[in-house]
This record gives C-alpha cells, structure tokens and sequence, in this order.
C-alpha cells in the first residue's frame, strides 16, 4: 500500500491552529482565576469564613438537594433549585393527612387532599416554623441568602479545639419575622463544620439558646447534624456560652434529632 505523505502547508496550519487553542485556553484559565481572585479579595471576612463552611457541609450540592427526613414524628422534604425551593411537612393525626407546603409561591394547606382557608397571619406563623425546621436541618445552606449578615468576631479553644466564630444577624427587610434574632456559629478551623451554634431570640419574653451537634453524618454529600439543645438565662451574651457549656453550667432542654434521612 502506498503511504500519504501529509503537505507541510497543511502540517503548519494544524500546529498554528493547535498553538492558537493553546493560547485561548491559557488564556481562558488565567481570567477564571482573574475573576474568583476578585471575587474574594471583595468578600469580607464573615462572607469568607461562611464560605468555608458552606464548602465543608455540601457546596454546590445544596443548589440541587432533594431530601426527605423524620423530625419529631412528621415527615419533611425539601427541594432546591437554584432559587426555587419547595418545602413540605406531612403528619398524621387520626383518619387526617395534613400536608403543609412552603415555596416561592407561598405557603399553603391540605387535609386529605382539601386546600384549606387558612388566614394571612397563619400562613405566616405555619410557613415561618416550617422553615425553620429546614433551616436548622441544612446548616449552613441558608446563611447564603441577602438578608443575612455575617461578621468574623474572632477565634475560640473548646475543649482544645481551635474555632472560628461568626456572628450572624438579619436585615429587616427579607430577614423574617424573628429578624432580630442574634446567632453565633462557632466553626471548627480544621474541618470547617459548625460543631456549635448560639441565639438569642426576642419573642414571648425572650430566651437564649446553646446547640452542641453530634451524631455528624454525610448523606449524598451533605451534611446532617443533631443537636443537644440547652438553656441560657436571658441576657446572656452568646460568646460565654461555650465557657459555660464546658464548665456545666449550662441546663439541657431538648434534643434536635433528624431521622431518616434520604436522598431522594
């Protein structure tokens, strides 16, 4: 068989063509780097900080997350696209299936498949303890939203551990009706996970709360945590939580268990 011996015209042309996508390539990479080098030299040290943590617990993954859990006898799903979200908690009372749903659209009511009337005021208070309960359960994903604040306020040693604390508090504006509540987050420096969470809250006569999570688990790349629940006497600044919560000092009130949990 006679062998094709390539032109040297058209041997030029592919290495010019190759030397070209080359470059756009080099080149492309450099203004990606560019650009998440701007992006965090524009962050605070809050913002970077809950980053940090966002990456620990899921990242990306919170974008897309489709999961179902048991928290206290009900049933909860939760749905994240993008912006859009839809949140559901199922329980069972007698012969009666109630279905609460939470999402861009509002919230709403069923009974056995019958949309209930359900006041403005109700769906704010139903919608708001729904949402909490998701919220709670995907640590840190939330913290992402506008209305947040996040402040770095320093670094702590529990029980030997190196943290590294963040305040959060809420704008007015689009932070919900407990807006003015105070958090602490204290995040584990080498892993980058929340091991601790403070609050203080304003409603019915105000209270403060410590959270020591345990039982740490990774489900389909996320991370879920429950919680040991204790009670501060109010007015009690959240950053001597710790110190108490080490010396015993502080008195256990509940459990925040998820159970179940699914990737659906």
């Amino acid at each position: 068989m006679q062998s094709y011996k390539v032109p040297t015209e058209i041997l030029k042309f592919n290495q010019i063509i190759g030397l070209l996508f080359l470059t756009l390539l080099v080149l492309s990479c450099l203004s990606c780097n560019n650009r998440l080098n701007e992006t965090n030299q524009s962050m605070t040290p809050g913002q970077k900080l809950l980053s940090k943590a966002v990456q620990a617990h899921g990242g990306k993954k919170y974008d897309k997350a489709h999961y179902s859990f048991v928290f206290r006898k009900k049933n909860y799903v939760f749905k994240n696209d993008g912006q859009k979200y839809h949140y559901q908690l199922t329980s069972q009372r007698n012969n009666t299936t109630r279905v609460d749903v939470l999402s861009n659209d509002g919230f709403s009511r069923t009974e056995n498949g019958k949309v209930l009337d359900i006041s403005a005021k109700d769906q704010a208070r139903f919608g708001n303890g729904l949402n909490s309960v998701i919220y709670f359960a995907t640590l840190p994903h939330k913290l992402q939203d506008k209305a947040v604040n996040k402040k770095h306020v320093g670094t702590k040693k529990i029980k030997g551990i190196n943290y590294e604390v963040l305040e959060v508090s809420f704008n007015e504006d689009g932070g919900g009706v407990d807006h003015e509540d105070i958090y602490y987050y204290w995040i584990n420096a080498e892993t980058h996970l929340i091991d601790f969470l403070a609050y203080n809250y304003k409603v019915n006569g105000g209270g403060v709360r410590f959270r020591s999570a345990y039982n740490t688990r990774r489900v389909d790349g996320i991370v879920f945590q429950d919680y040991i629940n204790y009670k501060a006497n109010v007015g009690t600044p959240l950053a001597d939580l710790p110190g108490l919560w080490e010396a015993e000092r502080l008195k256990e009130l509940s459990r925040i268990v998820t159970e179940d949990v699914k990737s659906l």
